[in-house]
């Protein structure tokens, strides 16, 4: 099974493949959605769909995990996020594409046994589970926590498909 994990922005939109078998999970890709800060909200959202399109069409996941706006101090840019997840919505119905929704504490809570973990605590169980070249990627503008975050997406739903989640205790 393929699973792509999406943690969503209008800057900047993570994304993770986690390929999923009886041997194990494997980061296949991951990577981020990079929008112009300048550009108008509409071309930004325009630049996530297209690219998203293009990520669902190369790797034709079988379903789409995404992280759900939880809380936001600033309206403003929960509005902002909230149409990004529309058209990430738009594109994985274009293509077929399942979708499933998880809140942060769920993620953090399966991928680390902590529904309060801090990205740092993610990572490190992140890059413990699916091995070293879960890092960002030299020379390249990094924004890694997004796509540790889309990875962790990816991972928290394998899980619970599996039925891991309860086994997943913080050490």
């Amino acid at each position: 099974m393929l699973i792509l994990g999406i943690d969503p922005g209008t800057a900047t939109t993570g994304f993770g493949l986690l390929k999923v078998d009886g041997k194990g999970y494997d980061a296949v890709e991951f990577g981020l959605i990079e929008t112009d800060k300048n550009g108008s909200p509409s071309k930004r959202l325009e630049t996530i769909h297209k690219e998203l399109l293009v990520i669902l069409k190369k790797h034709k996941p079988d379903v789409m995990a995404i992280e759900k706006l939880f809380f936001a101090t600033n309206a403003k840019t929960a509005m902002r996020v909230g149409q990004a997840q529309g058209v990430m919505l738009l594109s994985a119905s274009m293509s077929k594409t399942q979708v499933v929704e998880y809140a942060p504490g769920t993620i953090k809570k399966a991928v680390t046994g902590d529904g309060r973990a801090d990205k740092k605590e993610v990572q490190k169980k992140l890059r413990k589970l699916l091995g070293a070249k879960v890092r960002s990627k030299v020379r390249q503008k990094t924004h890694f926590d997004n796509s540790a975050d889309a990875l962790a997406v990816a991972l928290c739903h394998a899980y619970h498909l599996n039925g891991e989640v309860k086994k997943n205790k913080k050490k």
